[in-house]
């Protein structure tokens, strides 16, 4: 497994860039630790595929280095990085058996036969495919393919790193979270360096121990989930992930309170900000709907099974709050925002608050 240092990366597919915008990855730099499980998430566009292929040595940047264990291999190819990647659609041999497909990385290697047996046999267990070993690849679905493809990253001891690009697109919704969870088994117990790129957020949260949220050609935030939800450092990542997203309103400071229309929200503590567009943000989770504070008007309720989202309004603005499933809205509605759930942001980016 390989420790990579992302020096100061810069791409664009342009012959000559000249300003900002003409890069499609503004710069990045950051380390990905030697056996972490990482998770590049963002919309489509963002550049998290453009990081993964200059990672694995598809692109060659436009500017900065990259490090595998503090040893430059910038201008080394995939081989000789020695990466596995698995890609958004199948990338297999046809003519070959599911077996074959497997086996055909570690013969390339010269892996002794026996090692080889031992290797396929343990993946396509892992996979769910041993009842298919002998048949040939031709014939099989689109999502036993992937599965093929899947396990060809996988039954590789040796690797730097394995790398994955949307690999589940064309897995079945039952089959995604299956093989989510065996490729989390398999991170706990080889201790692989993984970097996945998803749009998807359940993929990110539930894969990676460090989520690396990705927005216009930038990395905004890097952290746990519990700390993308909790305090996300963008207002991106808090609309970004969460279901509904966080809900972002326009205020004025005023000490520790936050002046919104005709209501004062009492914060936990004074923002240290003095200038740029003030917003506040606070997960639907954080609002409470009752019979005390801020009158609002519902505008709908969604029933999502275990709990219902409210939509309504708060000053000319429309809010989301989460209530149980078993809940009921008021005949006059009103919310409160618990202190604990509230960020304040300027210009889009998260400040502290001071006591």
């Amino acid at each position: 497994m390989a420790r990579i240092d992302v020096n100061h990366i810069r791409h664009s597919y342009l012959p000559n860039p000249q300003k900002d915008s003409d890069f499609a990855l503004k710069e990045v730099h950051h380390t990905f630790q030697d056996g972490g499980a990482y998770a590049l998430l963002g919309p489509s566009g963002c550049g998290k595929t453009t990081l993964l292929n200059i990672i694995s040595g598809l692109l060659h940047p436009s500017h900065g280095q990259l490090l595998f264990n503090g040893r430059d291999v910038t201008n080394l190819s995939t081989q000789e990085r020695n990466i596995a990647q698995v890609f958004q659609f199948p990338v297999i041999y046809d003519t070959m058996t599911v077996y074959d497909n497997l086996a055909f990385p570690l013969r390339n290697r010269r892996v002794p036969e026996t090692d080889v047996d031992r290797k396929v046999r343990e993946t396509l267990d892992m996979i769910d495919l041993a009842g298919l070993a002998k048949k040939k690849a031709r014939g099989l679905t689109a999502d036993q393919k992937q599965k093929i493809s899947l396990g060809r990253g996988l039954v590789r001891s040796d690797v730097n790193a394995i790398l994955f690009d949307e690999p589940l697109t064309v897995i079945d919704p039952h089959m995604k979270w299956v093989l989510r969870s065996q490729l989390k088994q398999l991170h706990r117990r080889f201790g692989y360096t993984m970097v996945y790129v998803t749009h998807d957020q359940t993929e990110a949260l539930t894969f990676a121990d460090q989520v690396v949220v990705m927005f216009d050609g930038g990395i905004v935030q890097i952290g746990t989930p519990a700390e993308l939800f909790e305090r996300p450092r963008h207002t991106f990542v808090g609309y970004f992930i969460g279901s509904p997203g966080m809900n972002v309103l326009p205020v004025a400071l005023e000490g520790k309170t936050a002046k919104l229309g005709a209501q004062r929200i009492e914060l936990p503590g004074v923002p240290k900000a003095d200038k740029g567009a003030l917003e506040l943000g606070i997960r639907p989770e954080y609002v409470r709907l009752g019979r005390d504070g801020m009158a609002v008007q519902v505008s709908k309720v969604e029933d999502v099974g275990r709990h219902k989202v409210v939509r309504a309004n708060l000053e000319g603005k429309e809010i989301a709050a989460v209530i149980g499933e078993d809940d009921e809205v008021p005949a006059e509605p009103k919310v409160r925002f618990d202190p604990a759930g509230i960020n304040i942001y300027a210009d889009s980016w998260r400040v502290e608050m001071g006591a």
